[in-house]
């Protein structure tokens, strides 16, 4: 039992015995640094159930505790607070409980209980580019914490890889590509076909302005564009099947394919199963004529298909055109229970995507509940906030995107410069230092975005990113590598592991109650599918590792007993850097 399960059943217990009262709930929060005290019971919010002063109410319960649990030593009453003093001895019995646990934070997988988690799902006319990014490193985080929290884990995406937007680039390619390759360009396939997209638009653009040149309205010249209606003609010919076109869409994804997945291997991210639109996208409309019998969906005079969510806040929405073809919303729902029809298992689904979509997720998961399905209760739409620079938002079309693969470069020669100027890396090797640059310039893009809450917009500034002070992922790894210094020197001691001490200096005892946080802040960030709880969980057990560091000596002191349990409590931080750091997708370096 943790500290604060046994003071809420000795806290409930003391306002029963005390005050004839039953208290339903006991609310705690860390004693704030100004006070003494470990732990703080609030009184505010007993004051519906105990009446009275909340200051003598304190008194009370406080006397109480130091009575009948050990683990009190002694309390204050700061207005409406009441400070716990925590003993030594108990943070001291729970670290040796723990110290040489390899998998302290994560709890045993529940193979009952499975979630897919879908992120990334990218277009294939166009290389992944920094939203994708943010996209990549939340979902692939908020998967591994679900693991770490103990559920089951299908990572998976949906592949975009049919429709309009696809034959834009494959009609470009047709026309004016003269038969070039990744190999005869040099190219990685997703930044040649993504080169193509530019080019149909530039040709579009150019075919609407000639159009409008002589006398057509702009709105009737973006439709009869040419090159636009051969793109659509393209798309008429892919579905029905035709050879030529359907052997051409294949080629071009095959050499997207293989350009995702170098982006996505130096990016540190996998998926466990894959799903692609054109297998998908006619899947739900079998689902919608069964609805339809049953009065869920509704069919207008012109023949489309329709839900009425009015009565839910929402509005009606359209699920079959009215020449029977699906929509987007019709895709999804066919895809979502074929999905736990190929994983009978999965009880739940966190969809990462953008915060425009946020009102297509409310719309999807209420279908899915109307229509009856259990899981719809589980559904979950990661949603968040676009990502911009410093020079403004980024246009796929006009070919100003942040290329991913550019971006991860780029943050390794910025880290490489800032590492050089900092001289921080005398008797490495040329290969040594590459390697390094690599882990820090990616654990400080990672870092920076996993950082801040889902939801909010971030503006990506990779110089900051990359700064060794402060809230950012080189100064966690720096930490990190100077914990290891100190136990390769400590190596060298033969210190006994097997000696104790029986008192704490203050900052090991902080320390300790920060290291004590890591198993339920894995449970925060899972129940609010947030890596920002551990991003900065890491940074305040950094924090205070630096504060302990600097004001306590390690390995100068005298006392054998207490170094040796120094370079413990120092080896258990490692380790919960390191743990925490894998759950965001970043690496730790060895040394700095």
């Amino acid at each position: 039992m943790n500290i604060q399960d046994l003071l809420e059943t000795k806290v409930k217990e003391a306002v029963l015995q005390v005050f004839e009262a039953s208290l339903p709930t006991v609310e705690f929060q860390p004693t704030r640094k100004e006070f003494e005290g470990d732990v703080t019971v609030v009184i505010f919010s007993m004051l519906r159930v105990v009446k009275g002063n909340p200051v003598q109410i304190g008194e009370k319960i406080g006397a109480y505790l130091v009575d009948q649990v050990a683990e009190v030593t002694s309390f204050n009453v700061i207005k409406g607070f009441l400070n716990l003093v925590i003993s030594d001895s108990f943070y001291l019995t729970s670290f040796a409980a723990i110290k040489n646990d390899d998998s302290f934070g994560s709890v045993k997988t529940n193979a009952e209980d499975a979630v897919m988690v879908e992120y990334s799902s990218p277009n294939t006319n166009k290389p992944l580019h920094l939203g994708h990014i943010r996209n990549n490193l939340l979902g692939y985080s908020v998967a591994e914490i679900l693991k770490a929290a103990g559920k089951k884990v299908y990572k998976t995406q949906i592949i975009n890889d049919r429709g309009i937007h696809i034959c834009k680039s494959m009609l470009a390619w047709q026309k004016f590509g003269k038969g070039e390759t990744p190999e005869s360009t040099g190219l990685k396939g997703d930044k040649l076909v993504g080169n193509y997209y530019v080019t149909f638009d530039k040709v579009y653009k150019k075919e609407i302005a000639d159009l409008v040149e002589i006398g057509t309205d702009k709105a009737l010249a973006e439709k009869e564009a040419p090159i636009l209606q051969e793109a659509q003609q393209m798309l008429l010919k892919w579905e029905a099947g035709d050879e030529e076109v359907v052997a051409l869409w294949k080629k071009m994804n095959q050499w997207v394919y293989k350009g995702f997945e170098v982006t996505y291997k130096n990016l540190g991210v996998d998926f466990d199963t894959l799903y692609y639109e054109s297998d998908t996208y006619l899947l739900g409309k079998d689902v919608v004529a069964a609805g339809l019998e049953k009065g869920i969906f509704f069919r207008k005079d012109d023949g489309s298909v329709w839900i009425d969510l009015t009565d839910d806040g929402l509005d009606e929405k359209i699920v079959l055109r009215s020449d029977g073809t699906a929509v987007y919303m019709t895709q999804d729902i066919g895809t979502a229970i074929q999905r736990v029809k190929d994983y009978p298992d999965v009880g739940g689904m966190v969809y990462t995507v953008g915060n425009e979509q946020d009102y297509h997720f409310k719309v999807l998961f209420l279908i899915l509940k109307k229509l009856g399905f259990s899981w719809a209760d589980n559904l979950f739409h990661l949603s968040y906030g676009m990502v911009d620079l410093p020079s403004g938002k980024m246009k796929s079309r006009e070919g100003t995107v942040v290329d991913a693969d550019d971006l991860m470069a780029d943050m390794a020669t910025t880290a490489g410069n800032i590492a050089e100027e900092l001289g921080k890396l005398e008797g490495y090797s040329a290969d040594e230092k590459q390697a390094l640059y690599q882990i820090i310039g990616l654990g400080a893009l990672k870092y920076y975005i996993l950082k801040v809450d889902p939801k909010k917009r971030i503006l990506f500034n990779p110089e900051e990113s990359v700064d060794f002070q402060g809230n950012t992922g080189p100064f966690i790894q720096y930490t990190y590598a100077r914990i290891q210094s100190i136990l390769r020197k400590a190596s060298e001691l033969n210190l006994d592991q097997h000696v104790s001490v029986s008192e704490l200096h203050p900052k090991e005892k902080e320390l300790l109650k920060q290291l004590q946080l890591y198993p339920e802040t894995i449970q925060l960030a899972a129940a609010n599918f947030s890596p920002a709880l551990i991003a900065n969980y890491t940074y305040d057990l950094v924090r205070e590792f630096n504060s302990f560091y600097q004001n306590v000596s390690i390995l100068g002191e005298e006392d054998q007993a207490k170094i040796a349990f120094r370079v413990q409590l120092a080896q258990k931080v490692g380790d919960v850097i390191a743990s925490a750091f894998k759950l965001l997708g970043i690496e730790v370096p060895e040394r700095m």
